[in-house]
């Protein structure tokens, strides 16, 4: 068993709650940039708002939930894009001192129902109006819900006239009333498997959190006129923790509701760090990839690359890169990385990755070209952050140590065990999945598989219920040889299959948006679709050649030796992947069992 352990920065007291942030900003820094909003049709842009705007907002908001009778202690639901009012409700329920029930705007009529019902929910806030026909739809499951609000229908104005009468006095009672071990939060869990789980998260929670990650991340947090652009679902906890971060750290944020905008989001608003979950990253990569090779620039490509990796682990070694490297550096900056640090806006010099591995690979390259990726672990249940690399502290291909409060311990089979402030309270409702998380002294039981080196940096290698299990009795994680093959600017997705079989195999799917070059490169029509592809020589080319390179990194046993492209990409919308991207697999598994039975039929 290893062990390691970061003593806290800073000590959460217990009447202090996560809208404390705003009230102080507004006395200490009232005209501060706290948020950028998008400018009203027809002008364009972005409208400020300033620390003091943002606190006398959240208090109207406020004043109107209690009109409507939302009482300390009240859960109440919001469902909805990441927008500004996104924000504005979720520390205006606080401020009331009510609990926010996160809901994913793509979620179905059965998983709002459920979330809503489980949670008890008193009111719910939705963006569109196919939102509030999905809630009304259940609406005779929920009869504890007595208000639905619609932001695209003046759901502020509505709440802010409604509390015109109630004393702002209440607001600062029901405020200053709600302490640190009180609820903040119920985050369902997207859920690979099953359904949704609520994650009981406090103040204390989530406020130890990022109180003692934002000291630590001066590079993103703390530096003059820190700033980015939040594009994940504020439903999910990663992107919550930034909302809160930035509050804390008094920086500048502004949101994007659409993705399919975020380069020209991205370009206008040119913030200074940027989170995102690693598909994002590869996304920017492969696109960049596929376009110098598209232009007859591939080779060039190629080099700048491996100049990148080489810069950035010359960075881990003594003496730091060799005049030589750069040189090479310099000259590739100008010819290919500034335009890869355009797409982020051009001010981007730090991000954040974390939902899932980030790999060496793609961390690398991205501090090569001057744009240095923190990658981080945690889970809903750790608030989520639990350890990261720091700008003074990296090992890419690691997750970090501890952050400061946190201790990370390796059971004996393997098993990452967390503590601290930040271990949620919890599963709403349901004791028999909260005594299997947490142990009686306090541990949580992440379920995932890992180790630590000497200097506490963690590695994550694989989830103990995904383990595949050969029938030669061969364990293999399928995460190493999954990031491997979606390194292929081709690939999109990529799942290892073989339990109790006698080899690894995997499903790979095409990704949708590089196929297009594909096709014109390799003279097929342009509206070939994958399912006509599957068995085409030359896409069956590429694939292989992902493949040998990811079985390049594992043993003879663990290696795939059969691969089958599926007809089409994992979505959301036909339920491979949860709002945070991750693959279901038991949903790929079901779903894909005739595929899988033929491999194994050889």
């Amino acid at each position: 068993m290893r062990e390691f352990s970061v003593p806290p920065i800073v000590t959460v007291g217990d009447s202090a709650n996560l809208t404390d942030p705003v009230w102080d900003n507004a006395e200490t820094a009232p005209e501060a940039v706290q948020f950028a909003r998008p400018a009203a049709a027809p002008a364009s842009g972005w409208v400020e708002v300033t620390c003091r705007q943002f606190r006398d907002e959240v208090v109207a908001v406020a004043r109107g939930l209690v009109a409507a009778g939302v009482s300390p202690g009240d859960r109440v639901g919001l469902m909805s894009r990441t927008r500004y009012e996104w924000t504005l409700f979720d520390y205006a329920i606080w401020a009331a001192g009510a609990v926010t029930v996160p809901i994913y705007e793509t979620s179905s009529a059965e998983q709002a129902a459920w979330i809503l019902a489980d949670s008890g929910a008193v009111a719910a806030v939705v963006e569109t109006t196919a939102h509030a026909t999905l809630v009304e739809g259940v609406r005779d499951r929920l009869p504890e819900l007595a208000h639905l609000w619609q932001i695209e229908l003046g759901a502020v104005d509505e709440l802010v006239a409604a509390g015109a009468s109630v004393d702002p006095v209440e607001i600062d009672r029901r405020r200053t009333g709600v302490k640190a071990d009180d609820v903040a939060t119920i985050i369902y869990t997207s859920g690979t498997t099953g359904r949704p789980k609520g994650c009981v998260l406090t103040h204390r929670n989530m406020y130890a959190d990022i109180a003692n990650a934002v000291p630590v991340l001066p590079n993103l947090f703390l530096r003059p006129g820190a700033s980015t652009l939040l594009f994940l679902p504020l439903a999910h906890a990663f992107a919550r923790l930034i909302q809160i971060g930035v509050v804390q750290a008094r920086a500048t944020m502004a949101h994007c509701a659409d993705t399919r905008n975020l380069v020209a989001e991205l370009q206008a608003f040119r913030p200074t760090f940027v989170l995102s979950v690693p598909r994002v990253f590869e996304k920017v990569y492969n696109g960049a990839r596929q376009k110098a090779e598209a232009d007859g620039k591939g080779r060039i490509f190629d080099r700048a690359e491996q100049v990148a990796v080489a810069y950035s682990e010359a960075l881990e070694s003594p003496g730091g890169p060799g005049v030589a490297l750069r040189v090479q550096h310099a000259v590739f900056d100008k010819l290919v990385y500034r335009k890869l640090r355009a797409a982020l806006g051009g001010r981007c010099r730090d991000a954040i990755s974390g939902g899932a591995p980030l790999g060496a690979r793609l961390g690398h390259f991205f501090r090569g070209i001057g744009v240095t990726i923190c990658e981080g672990y945690g889970l809903t249940e750790t608030s989520p952050a639990a350890a990261a690399n720091l700008p003074d502290a990296t090992k890419i291909g690691t997750v970090g140590r501890p952050l400061p409060g946190v201790t990370i311990r390796i059971a004996d089979d393997g098993e990452i065990l967390i503590s601290g402030d930040l271990i949620f309270q919890g599963y709403w409702r349901n004791e028999e999945a909260t005594a299997e998380a947490l142990s009686a002294d306090g541990w949580f039981r992440t379920g995932d598989l890992g180790q630590l080196d000497a200097d506490g940096f963690l590695s994550i290698t694989g989830r103990k219920k995904e383990i595949i299990v050969t029938a030669g009795g061969k364990n293999v994680a399928p995460a190493v040889l999954e990031d491997q093959v979606r390194a292929h600017p081709l690939i999109s997705q990529c799942v290892v299959v073989g339990d109790r079989q006698p080899f690894i195999a995997a499903l790979v799917t095409i990704d949708e948006e590089a196929l297009p070059k594909w096709l014109a490169a390799h003279g097929r029509p342009e509206d070939t679709g994958v399912d006509e592809l599957r068995d085409d020589e030359a896409l069956r080319a590429e694939v292989q050649g992902a493949v040998d390179q990811a079985n390049q990194a594992v043993s003879k046993a663990e290696a795939i030796k059969v691969f089958r492209i599926l007809p089409r990409d994992f979505t959301e919308a036909t339920g491979e992947l949860t709002p945070s991207l991750k693959v279901k697999r038991q949903v790929v598994h079901t779903t894909y069992a005739a595929e899988i039975a033929e491999i194994y039929r050889r």
